[in-house]
């Protein structure tokens, strides 16, 4: 039974706009009026594991010296959904393997080189290790084939999960049973009903924190394919934009983005032509 709206402290006016504008302005994500209830129900966890009585001290928190600095992670994570899974929008991997990456190694991407990977916004890794598993069936029969996955988050304790690389079971069944087999271990505790990622394919990603707000994003180079899927719909159109070109600005001309199916760029001055419903090419 989820918490009624009338236990435990109250976000009043002033607070929720305080806490808003706090959210937006470090992490770009919009909070509006609508979502104060949702905002007051899922901060009052964060007020209990912290050991306050009313929202009034949160906020005093936030502001003192370090406050927001220590807590930013934990806060993103309360006003994001972090929805995840493995093979979502299963359309953009037949995608990936069958259009763009013959071209790329036609010019010897993946070869003379790793083929460089983001996912950015990856949340607890699903889309980072989806990736791996379907480059690594792509390399299975393409001697030499070498790739490198970067997963980026906002939020440290998604990033924790990510790194370790051990989910339920259930999380599992939208992956295919051959692919399964090859590329999950199951827990030794049959119990636990736990599945970890070989170490060949965690081998080949690794994750850190990155703020879309940031103004430039500091990577390895650019990039060749970058999945951004279901992030910039938090954003308003000036932040989408401002966040859209600086992820333009990691991808290697003749380089792939590719967009969650409910996103759109239209409107938006980009360097990119559209290949696919939500993929495109950068120019």
């Amino acid at each position: 039974m989820s918490e009624s709206a009338l236990d435990g402290p109250r976000l009043s006016d002033s607070e929720f706009r305080h806490l808003a504008q706090l959210v937006e302005s470090q992490a770009g994500i919009r909070m509006p009026p609508g979502k104060r209830t949702m905002l007051e129900g899922r901060l009052r966890r964060r007020l209990r594991e912290r050991g306050m009585n009313d929202f009034a001290q949160y906020c005093s928190f936030l502001d003192s010296e370090g406050g927001l600095e220590e807590e930013l992670s934990d806060l993103i994570d309360v006003v994001t959904t972090n929805k995840t899974d493995f093979f979502r929008e299963p359309k953009h991997f037949e995608i990936l393997t069958g259009t763009v990456l013959p071209p790329l190694l036609k010019q010897g991407i993946g070869i003379d080189r790793p083929l460089w990977v983001w996912s950015a916004g990856s949340s607890i890794g699903a889309e980072a290790y989806t990736l791996a598993m379907v480059l690594a069936d792509y390399a299975a029969t393409r001697p030499g084939f070498d790739f490198r996955i970067l997963g980026t988050d906002i939020c440290t304790t998604v990033l924790r999960t990510a790194s370790k690389a051990i989910y339920p079971e259930e999380m599992a069944e939208p992956i295919a049973l051959d692919l399964r087999r090859r590329h999950l271990m199951r827990s030794r505790d049959r119990k636990a009903q736990l599945v970890r990622i070989v170490p060949e394919l965690r081998a080949r990603v690794s994750f850190r924190q990155l703020n879309f707000m940031k103004p430039e994003y500091r990577l390895r180079g650019t990039q060749d394919i970058v999945f951004c899927r279901n992030v910039i719909i938090y954003f308003d159109n000036e932040v989408r934009f401002a966040v859209l070109s600086r992820i333009c600005a990691c991808i290697a001309t003749g380089g792939y983005l590719f967009m969650g199916h409910s996103e759109t760029i239209s409107n938006l001055d980009l360097p990119l032509r559209q290949i696919a419903p939500t993929v495109y090419v950068r120019i």
